[in-house]
């Protein structure tokens, strides 16, 4: 076994976990913060220097407080759905590239926990392993009702998966590679979003149903079926869902960087390769203040709603701008290269057209 590289990895690997488990806590105070602005209030202020401290108060409240188990539940299956859930979100970062390769100690070290040439392919398992704990937390809380919140949780997740498979098939044919590293290197000359921006919205939509955040947050909102698959959890066993989801909120951001925003590039990258962490880092930051700013705006969908819109539109929709991609890139290699800009234009027009047939939609059912 080559030792150097085992610690490598070893080290690599603490600093990711890490990393995401102190994010995890000071996105909860970004976001909060953030909203108490956006609604002319002040947010968390008490605990440490600005409320810096308040996630910690928090996590210690957590810890402490007493752990409901029902009589009936299927105790093994009820203690495991919340780590199936929260351990993807950290696992999907591994393949992601943060920066580009380093010299250390006169060893070439690259920025991510692995560079897998399939790096999108792996991406794509691992955001479907976390239905399965959403579904298995509420069948093994033997509670009809929070099965019924884990079936509808499932069926929204997998619905929008497909259209967030299509939207990664868009940046894989722009790239011409599901290696993550080779597809932030094919945007050195431009980022994907000026060639394919209907794309980039698609995937943001998408991810936003896929770690159920408003106003895709059915499974768990307060007026759906007593919060959803999550109702009999307390204690840590309910913050591990609650870590689970920003923990996803900030890894689906990095991938939007990774696929549409140019990754880890940025002005002097090439002469000083650490900065692409904090290239990384500044891009994540943004993503995730859209987020935010999307839950304070806009109101929530109706469930059979955000069915149909995942169904009849967003997928169609995909389906179309990933067709549109791939006719735009063999024209712009056999006929003549300024043929690339036919993406753009037509995934726009696309992207207009069902925003008519949905406007249209909404007016019919209103007014009809």
């Amino acid at each position: 076994m080559d030792w150097p590289l085992f610690w490598e990895w070893i080290i690599k690997s603490l600093v990711l976990i890490i990393t995401f488990l102190v994010g995890f806590g000071y996105l909860t105070y970004y976001e909060r913060r953030f909203l108490a602005r956006l609604q002319s209030r002040l947010g968390p202020n008490r605990a440490g220097p600005w409320g810096l401290m308040q996630w910690m108060a928090d996590a210690v409240k957590l810890i402490f407080k007493e752990e409901l188990i029902p009589a009936r539940a299927y105790k093994l299956v009820f203690f495991l759905a919340p780590v199936i859930t929260m351990v993807p979100s950290i696992v999907i970062a591994a393949v992601i590239p943060w920066g580009p390769s380093v010299q250390v100690f006169g060893r070439t070290v690259t920025q991510s926990v692995a560079n897998v040439n399939v790096g999108v392919l792996f991406l794509m398992s691992i955001a479907s392993i976390a239905v399965y704990g959403i579904v298995l937390a509420g069948w093994s809380s033997n509670n009809k009702y929070a099965m019924m919140g884990g079936l509808r949780s499932s069926a929204q997740m997998i619905s929008y998966e497909l259209t967030l498979g299509l939207s990664m098939v868009i940046a894989i044919l722009l790239g011409n590679s599901m290696s993550l590293v080779e597809i932030v290197e094919a945007q050195r000359d431009g980022w994907f979003i000026l060639v394919q921006p209907v794309g980039m919205i698609i995937f943001w939509i998408a991810t936003i149903a896929e770690v159920n955040r408003h106003p895709f947050d059915m499974p768990e909102a307060e007026q759906e079926i007593v919060a959803g698959y999550h109702i009999e959890y307390s204690g840590m066993k309910f913050a591990l869902f609650f870590m689970a989801e920003y923990q996803k909120m900030i890894a689906v951001s990095a991938i939007l960087a990774t696929l549409f925003l140019g990754g880890y590039l940025g002005p002097g990258i090439d002469s000083f390769p650490w900065l692409g962490p904090v290239y990384m880092l500044i891009k994540i930051f943004v993503m995730l203040g859209i987020m935010i700013w999307v839950r304070a705006s806009w109101p929530r969908i109706r469930y059979d709603r955000l069915m149909s819109f995942g169904w009849k539109v967003l997928l169609p929709l995909a389906l179309t701008v990933v067709f549109i991609t791939a006719v735009g890139i063999l024209l712009a290699q056999e006929v003549n290269p300024w043929l690339m800009w036919l993406i753009p234009i037509l995934s726009l027009l696309a992207g207009w057209f069902a925003t008519l047939m949905v406007d249209r939609a909404i007016r019919r059912k209103n007014y009809a």
